[in-house]
């Protein structure tokens, strides 16, 4: 997950924005990703569903969850609860567990 963002005092950060010229770090955010100088973070609900192979509607489904609750992990807009975080972690680790489960 992406580390927080640094907190400004209101009248620093105004100072700070003032100075920004967005459109240069857009095309060069462009320019980096174009170039291959990015790099993707991968929630650990995406690398479990990944491991096993699985759609987002079948992972959903094994996981007894809908396929909104499931991206919405995947995004990192919500968490996954207790139980949730250990099936993820089982499929990841093991993802020939958790489909032989779900075979039967």
């Amino acid at each position: 997950m992406p580390s927080k963002p640094k907190k400004f005092p209101a009248a620093e950060l105004k100072i700070h924005e003032s100075k920004r010229d967005i459109g240069a770090e857009i095309l060069q955010s462009i320019k980096d990703m174009k170039a291959g100088r990015g790099k993707v973070v991968l929630s650990s609900a995406t690398e479990a569903r990944e491991a096993t192979g699985l759609s987002q509607s079948q992972f959903a489904s094994l996981l007894g969850v809908s396929v909104r609750t499931l991206q919405g992990w995947e995004q990192g807009r919500k968490q996954p609860s207790g139980a949730a975080r250990t099936l993820l972690a089982i499929a990841k680790s093991n993802p020939k567990a958790i489909l032989a489960v779900s075979a039967q």
